[in-house]
């Protein structure tokens, strides 16, 4: 049994989904940081430093001045906002998957389309056989 892990585990199949979880995972952080820290600014500025995350409606009606301080208080709250950038975090990231991905088949596909050294063009069969024709002749 354990000769069968091993071999299963020795699998390219296997090693490649390890290697893609682990590089998944560091790119998970890479974009990440790249939603929260650079775009969702440039957005918040657009929409005139409006932090949707801040936004929430409290169900007891009680009055608080803050998301935490109305959660800290044990308050019942709708937090409409993290929701909303929830959702524009991820139609941001997908839309940074989609231009990498793009980016990464436009260069497989410029690979694909390089045309490949051609051997040298040497005498064909037809040129081989009409001068061992020539010889015999002589």
């Amino acid at each position: 049994m354990i000769q069968e892990f091993k071999d299963f585990i020795a699998k390219g199949n296997v090693m490649d989904m390890a290697v893609g979880i682990i590089i998944g995972a560091a790119f998970t952080a890479i974009v990440g940081s790249l939603v929260a820290d650079l775009i969702n600014p440039v957005i918040s500025l657009f929409l005139g430093g409006i932090d949707f995350a801040g936004l929430f409606a409290v169900l007891d009606g009680g009055e608080y001045a803050s998301l935490a301080a109305a959660e800290e208080a044990g308050a019942a709250v709708f937090a409409y906002g993290r929701f909303i950038m929830a959702i524009i975090n991820f139609l941001t990231i997908a839309f940074v998957v989609f231009m990498l991905v793009k980016a990464v088949n436009r260069a497989k596909k410029k690979e694909e389309e390089a045309p490949a050294e051609e051997a040298p063009a040497g005498p064909s069969e037809l040129d081989i056989l009409m001068e061992i024709r020539d010889s015999l002749k002589k």
